[in-house]
């Protein structure tokens, strides 16, 4: 039986202010579940877009090789095996690293004495590697200590915490992700020496970039240190808008376009496309590497984000191909709920599926052929036997299966 009202003349009126609370009353639009009126989303989007960091220039066209990472004697191992093995995860460095040191460890039994190509060439951090202020002072205990014990290589992309400036000594924006992963040449760091660790910094072309390996090309993009959503622009030192990142972006892809060798091509962002957990998905960013790919008529077989700190994954459908979208910000903060997948569309879309989540620590084991990539999702646990989930991608029909 309807419940019965009191309401008097007015009354409606009354009611609909209450259901859309205005921007007075509430720190932010929609709080109820009222859609925000669109002034507000433009007043929303406009300070987002006002307040992003810069984009440091790069070095070598933003150019890398996986030979200049792990060695030439390295890659003789790739290419004899056939396939290159690497982990990814995000979202690690935070309070003392004790649950990222939990991951990296578990991590580190992927690599055995005498194993060759068979041991991951490297881990590829999705951003976010140190949190909170202050960041030079943690970057040992933060990321040096959790990761002290496994043995690869370690490259990245900055996220929206290595990009934040909250604090006078973290300015300029990834002033410390360039110190540890741009460095002009490669060193152990004093502090993390004098802990008896001897990681030497990267020397990655800049927070943006392309690698070549054998039978795999990765674009890591930096998606700005807005908590949500992410985007390709920056804000230059004066700030004007700065879409250098897109620029650069567009022209890469245009030139693996018309590359001779063909091989797999993985994008990645720390802010995930798609994403069903605590932080949402970031649509603008994805448009703008959409435009750059159908300009450049090449698409990723696989896009790899952070962020959320949970693992989900997607099939989006588009261009007579599909493409997983995985999401794992599982690194080492702490896991976050995420919706169960239902295999049935994302809200909004008629082209891209949820296909699996799960509240987790963990990390992904990606493998790549020259006629396949596969993407294994690892959790945090006692038994390190069988993945949570597993996906392939065919590289001659672009089907995920």
């Amino acid at each position: 039986m309807p419940k019965k009202s009191n309401a008097g003349p007015g009354s409606e009126q009354k009611s609909s202010k209450m259901a859309s609370p205005n921007a007075e009353r509430y720190a932010r639009p929609g709080v109820f579940g009222a859609p925000p009126a669109p002034r507000l989303v433009d007043d929303l989007a406009d300070w987002k877009k006002a307040n992003l960091g810069r984009l440091p220039a790069v070095k070598n066209d933003g150019q890398m090789s996986l030979a200049g990472i792990i060695g030439a004697d390295g890659i003789s191992e790739i290419e004899q095996l056939g396939e290159l093995r690497f982990h990814a995860l995000g979202d690690s460095g935070a309070t003392h690293g004790d649950d990222a040191e939990l991951v990296a460890e578990e991590m580190t039994t992927d690599f055995k004495p005498g194993a060759g190509g068979l041991n991951p060439a490297f881990l590829f951090h999705l951003g976010d590697i140190v949190y909170g202020p202050g960041k030079a002072a943690h970057y040992v205990d933060r990321f040096y200590e959790p990761y002290r014990h496994y043995p690869g290589k370690i490259i990245a992309i900055p996220g929206n915490h290595d990009g934040e400036t909250t604090v006078a000594q973290d300015q300029p924006s990834l002033k410390d992700y360039l110190a540890n992963f741009c460095a002009d040449k490669a060193e152990v760091p004093p502090d993390a020496s004098s802990s008896g660790i001897f990681r030497e910094t990267m020397t990655q072309p800049g927070a943006y970039w392309l690698l070549d390996a054998p039978f795999l090309r990765i674009v890591g993009l930096y998606s700005n240190r807005i908590e949500n959503p992410g985007f390709l622009e920056g804000k230059t030192d004066d700030g004007a808008p700065d879409t250098s990142q897109i620029a650069w972006l567009g022209k890469t892809l245009k030139t693996l376009a018309g590359a001779q060798e063909k091989k797999a091509l993985i994008i990645a962002t720390h802010h995930p496309p798609y994403s069903a957990g605590n932080h949402s998905g970031s649509l603008h960013m994805s448009d703008t590497i959409d435009q750059c790919c159908q300009s450049a008529g090449v698409w990723p077989d696989a896009f790899l984000s952070g962020h959320s700190h949970s693992f989900q994954r997607y099939t989006r459908r588009i261009n007579g191909r599909q493409i997983p979208y995985v999401v794992a910000g599982t690194g080492g903060m702490p896991p976050q709920k995420v919706p169960p997948a239902t295999g049935q569309p994302t809200e909004g879309s008629n082209q891209t599926t949820y296909d699996a989540s799960v509240q987790s620590y963990g990390y992904l084991f990606v493998t790549v052929s020259k006629i396949k990539l596969s993407i294994e999702f690892w959790e945090l646990g006692e038994e390190h036997i069988k993945p949570f989930n597993t996906l392939t991608v065919d590289l001659a029909t672009h089907a995920v299966t």
